[in-house]
Order: structure tokens, then sequence, then C-alpha cells
């Protein structure tokens, strides 16, 4: 049977019919795009950027803490290594692929304390020889903070806070020591800035942290 509306009424149910038809078209889409969209839950996606911050400064001043030329390099680039205290960092694809983020950042904090212990006593050895001190003292901040935002998301995931002994260091006697030194300290200090970016980027990606 066929039922027919009053002329009347047939633009309202139009209207009506539209209107709901619309709804469900936005609220689908409303739908897809909270599908879609990456979940940023992790606490840790700050931090991580305020580490990164800090680890690209201390990058680019671990450059210029020797303050020496590049003649000078290649002149002391045959000296041994003789800081044994030194943080060695070691890694492989290995062990970017494995790495879980409480052992990591564990780790981090124990080069970050070692790098900060180093670094005060070269600032030390070059105020007793005059040495140039910008590029020491801002590195000595840049860990301090660090320092400080590891310790704290350590604390987030209730991991203990790892404690470490200071290291004997050798007595400095002339200029020449502490230069070298304060090259080997360089050195090293880049290279843990190169692994920190890593494991900090990887641990941005595995919690999906937004791209700054």
């Amino acid at each position: 049977m066929i039922i027919f509306l009053p002329l009347f009424l047939v633009p309202a149910v139009i209207h009506e019919s539209v209107s709901c038809l619309l709804y469900l078209l936005v609220l689908a889409e409303l739908i897809v795009h909270s599908s879609c969209r990456p979940v940023h839950g992790s606490s840790h996606c700050g931090l991580f950027g305020s580490m990164l911050h800090q680890v690209e400064q201390l990058m680019d001043l671990a450059k210029t803490m020797h303050d020496l030329t590049d003649d000078e390099l290649v002149h002391l680039a045959h000296l041994d290594h003789r800081l044994d205290s030194l943080p060695h960092i070691e890694y492989t694809a290995a062990h970017f692929s494995t790495m879980k983020l409480n052992k990591s950042l564990a780790q981090m904090y124990e080069y970050t304390q070692s790098f900060k212990l180093h670094v005060s006593w070269m600032k030390t050895a070059q105020e007793n020889f005059s040495l140039s001190l910008q590029a020491v003292e801002s590195s000595s901040r840049h860990l301090h903070h660090l320092s400080n935002l590891i310790k704290t998301s350590l604390q987030q995931i209730t991991e203990e806070v790892p404690q470490s002994s200071p290291p004997s260091f050798p007595v400095i006697s002339t200029a020449f020591d502490a230069l070298r030194h304060s090259l080997e300290i360089s050195e090293r200090l880049e290279a843990f800035c190169i692994w920190s970016k890593r494991v900090l980027r990887h641990f941005q990606r595995h919690s999906r942290c937004p791209r700054n």
C-alpha cells in the first residue's frame, strides 16, 4: 500500500532526512579522525624533548671545550688517552633494538654524572692555568640540567637513581696537560651526546611522541 504525504509535509521530511544524513557524516568523520590520530599517552614526551635540547647544546659545546686550533688538534691527535675514569660509549645496531627505558635512562644518568665530575675537574684545572672557561662552564650547566631531567624520568617510572663514587683524577701540572685532558673529555662527551640523542629519539618514536 502506498502512502501519500500531504504536500505541505514533504519539505519538512526532506529537511529532517538531510539533517540526519549530515549528522551521520560528521559523526563518521570524527570517528575516522580519532582512530587515525596517534596516541601520545607517554608522560615522558616532554622530558624527552627537554633532554634532547640539553644534549644538542652539549654536542655543540663539546667541539669547542678544548679551545684548540685545527693545527693544534693535529699535533695532539697521536697522544694516548689517559683518563680511564671517563665513560666508554660503545653501541651497535643490536643494542638499540633491545633497549629498555629504565636501563637506558639509568645508564645515561651514570654517564651524565661522570661527565659532570670530569668537567668540574677540568674547570678547576683551566682556572689554574688561565685557560678559556666559557665552554666548560656552559657544559657544566647543561650537564646539571640534563642530570636533573633524567633523575625526574627515573623517579616517574619508580626506577632507583644510580649512585656512584667520584673517580680519582690525575694531577695536572702543566697547561699542556690541561689542554690534552680537555681534548680527551670533549671527544668522549661528543660521543656521549651522539649516543644519548639516538637513545632519546628511539624512545620518542616508541612512545609516539609528537614531532617538534
